[in-house]
């Protein structure tokens, strides 16, 4: 009987932990539009990035695509933080910067590869954070995190798809490499 008694306690604090950790965890409408924007300009420049130093076609297709859809994004922003009188960020995180500084330093198709790979990891931090958000006390930033989610979702899965036509290309330019030797 104690054991179940512990086990219903250790249930109940559980639940409650877990209960105010999601209360903890509201995103207000002045920390969204900085961070999702903040986000967004990271992803703007690394498209930039891609489109100056990549030749491979599907790597240029996709960071066209990334900048389109993240200043769109900045765009629907802009209207959240002129109704809330809130700023957006001027420039990305200084872990964005650090991030394209690094992806700066490679070239060919290793910048092919650090791109992609890049692109997996920002948007899978990127749809954490707007999970988050989807449970806002503020209508508009929940709203706005739902809305954007499932493109979101779909650029992780392209990105994804991109990880592995890269390393396809990667491997065909390597084997030509060798051939011309």
């Amino acid at each position: 009987m104690k054991t179940r008694k512990y086990f219903m306690t250790s249930l109940v604090t559980l639940a409650l932990g877990a209960s105010s950790t999601w209360v903890l965890a509201d995103v207000s409408a002045e920390d969204f539009v900085e961070e999702a924007s903040a986000q967004n300009i990271a992803e703007i420049e690394a498209g930039r990035l891609a489109l100056e130093k990549s030749a491979f076609h599907l790597v240029r297709d996709f960071a066209q695509e990334m900048i389109t859809d993240h200043r769109a994004q900045n765009s629907e922003l802009r209207s959240i933080a002129a109704r809330k009188n809130v700023d957006m960020a001027d420039d990305a995180t200084l872990a964005s910067k650090a991030k394209t500084v690094i992806l700066n330093q490679y070239e060919g198709t290793s910048f092919e590869v650090a791109y992609a790979n890049n692109q997996v990891a920002t948007h899978r931090a990127a749809i954490e954070y707007y999970q988050e958000a989807a449970n806002s006390k503020d209508t508009e930033v929940r709203t706005l995190a739902v809305a954007t989610l499932p493109s979101l979702h779909d650029h992780l899965r392209k990105a994804e798809a991109l990880v592995r036509e890269v390393a396809e290309y990667k491997e065909t330019v390597e084997q030509d490499a060798e051939l011309n030797e």
